[in-house]
């Protein structure tokens, strides 16, 4: 997304009036001395939905991760922990996968949890009229790619049921990243009854969900800011859930969220820049690095985007460093598109093999060069200016984002006329979605520790490639590294991929962002991993 769809916001934190009465009883929360088994957390954008099969933001993805389980949950360091799966045992040629499932665990509406129950979500998952952005994340899954396709019936996926308590998953081919997708809420299992019960109101509120996770959810209504988390007692390892209750809030400034924190009515407070520098040596800073990017997609259906050249000259006509300092936070300038920090190659970051003449060539400020590109785009559009507008999220960090690219599109390349348009996250993605949009600064967040959920989403056919780009030579990069049986192969795909997406500026990375938090220290086991639904609270804790 996270794009942070899984997208992520590009910002931070508030709400002022509705988010202090949604902190709830302050005599329960750590920070007031009461009881100690009420978290009061935060969040920096609305929830899209509960649906797992229809999500794509981070906000949503965290929400289901400490509200749903799957077959593994992801520990810290994104650890595969078993969750449903008690035992997993896999074929000599890595196609057929048997997990025996536990027998104690319930839905919050009181049905036990079955195999079945995972074959109904997957089938309802890759159904093309369901809308499930995230259906390519099943490819490799026997029969698939056929079915979201519309070729097959979803009910030819590789998937079955062998009673209830046993599931067997057949692949078409070796999967390298398969047992990190389970941890991945897109294939949690889905209660049948609750979701014909409520048809299309299904997960678009908290009474129109049912949970098997550590949490159950309660009091968001589907557009409200401020909502509960409350402990499972169907869950099957409640005992090892600590608290009672977490209360969420959704803030949008950051100033705001601070106070909050101050007064003791927040446990944590995302910073905005001037807060980030200022606290950065006092008891309770934390630093948060993201498996995310925040970059521009620029709607390639139509002109100017469609020419090439035009992309080059907006790429290079932005300070990434500025950037990254004017939306606070730690956020690093960005030269690739997939983050530091997620892969590993032989000794080697991912990223550093990516580097070189593409990325210093095209993401690094050049105002002369840019002005170049902007020459030659203006002979072949055969047009001396052009205006457009740049779609952002109304919190404040994508809001300054958006007002930086302005100022410094418009002061580097005459003619270029800037507009930007801030309105809320979910009304953002429906204007990207359905591509109603000139140029988009979003985010998105890695579902697995893996370059490929970075890549994968920008090639042609995919569902989440709202921008539309396509580069016949870029899918075949990509289709090749998943079918290739050598990894030396896969990783020297996935690298010429990367550089070729960034040498076309198929898309724009900008910065990748690394939170700067105040987090109580009586706060702990909370697990926070970059990729993915980003925090795991099942066994976080608030110590006396």
């Amino acid at each position: 997304m996270s794009k942070f769809r899984k997208l992520m916001a590009a910002g931070v934190v508030t709400l002022a009036g509705a988010a202090l009465a949604a902190c709830g009883n302050n005599s329960s929360s750590s920070s007031a001395g009461g009881g100690k088994k009420t978290l009061n957390w935060m969040d920096k954008t609305e929830i899209e939905g509960m649906d797992v099969a229809k999500v794509t933001d981070a906000t949503s993805f965290t929400q289901l991760n400490n509200t749903m389980e799957g077959l593994y949950r992801l520990g810290k360091n994104s650890k595969v922990e078993n969750a449903l799966a008690t035992k997993t045992t896999t074929s000599k040629d890595g196609r057929t996968w048997t997990f025996t499932l536990r027998k104690d665990d319930k839905w919050s509406n009181g049905d036990p949890v079955t195999a079945k129950d995972f074959v109904y979500s997957w089938r309802r998952t890759v159904t093309p009229s369901t809308g499930s952005q995230y259906s390519y994340l099943f490819s490799g899954i026997e029969n698939a790619d056929a079915i979201v396709a519309g070729k097959k019936k979803p009910n030819t996926l590789g998937i079955k049921a062998v009673g209830d308590d046993k599931l067997v998953v057949t692949l078409d081919k070796r999967i390298p990243y398969f047992k990190l997708l389970m941890g991945f809420p897109l294939f949690f299992p889905q209660n049948p009854k609750a979701v014909e019960q409520y048809g299309k109101s299904y997960g678009t509120s908290s009474k129109t969900t049912v949970y098997n996770g550590p949490f159950v959810q309660k009091g968001w209504t589907g557009s409200n800011l401020s909502w509960k988390l409350v402990k499972n007692k169907n869950y099957w390892d409640k005992k090892n859930v600590k608290l009672n209750t977490i209360n969420y809030s959704v803030q949008k400034t950051p100033s705001t969220d601070y106070n909050l924190y101050q007064s003791g009515k927040l446990d944590a407070a995302l910073l905005g820049p001037q807060a980030s520098k200022e606290l950065k040596n006092q008891k309770g800073y934390t630093l948060r690095k993201t498996a995310s990017t925040i970059y521009l997609e620029m709607n390639q259906k139509k002109a100017p985007f469609n020419n090439e050249n035009f992309r080059k000259a907006l790429s290079l006509a932005i300070n990434r460093k500025e950037l990254a300092n004017s939306v606070g936070g730690a956020a690093e300038p960005a030269d690739t598109l997939s983050p530091e920090n997620m892969t590993e190659v032989k000794g080697k970051d991912y990223t550093n093999l990516v580097r070189g003449t593409a990325t210093k060539q095209f993401n690094t400020y050049n105002k002369k060069q840019a002005q170049a590109y902007w020459k030659k785009a203006q002979k072949e559009l055969g047009k001396k200016s052009v205006s457009f507008s740049i779609l952002t999220y109304d919190d404040d960090a994508s809001k300054k984002g958006g007002e930086f690219l302005q100022s410094s599109i418009e002061s580097a390349l005459k003619g270029v006329n800037v507009r930007v348009q801030s309105i809320p996250k979910k009304t953002a993605l429906d204007h990207a979605g359905s591509g109603d949009y000139d140029v988009f600064l979003m985010g998105w967040t890695a579902d697995f520790s893996d370059p490929i959920s970075f890549l994968d989403l920008n090639t042609s056919k995919n569902s989440q490639n709202w921008e539309k780009y396509s580069d016949s030579t870029y899918d075949k990069l990509v289709a090749e590294s998943k079918v290739t049986p050598s990894e030396t192969t896969r990783w020297n795909d996935l690298v010429k991929a990367e550089q070729r997406i960034i040498s076309t500026q198929g898309v724009t990375p900008l910065y990748h962002p690394e939170e700067a938090w105040m987090v109580r220290s009586t706060v702990k086991g909370v697990v926070y991993n970059g990729a993915g639904a980003p925090y795991n609270f099942k066994e976080a804790y608030i110590a006396n």
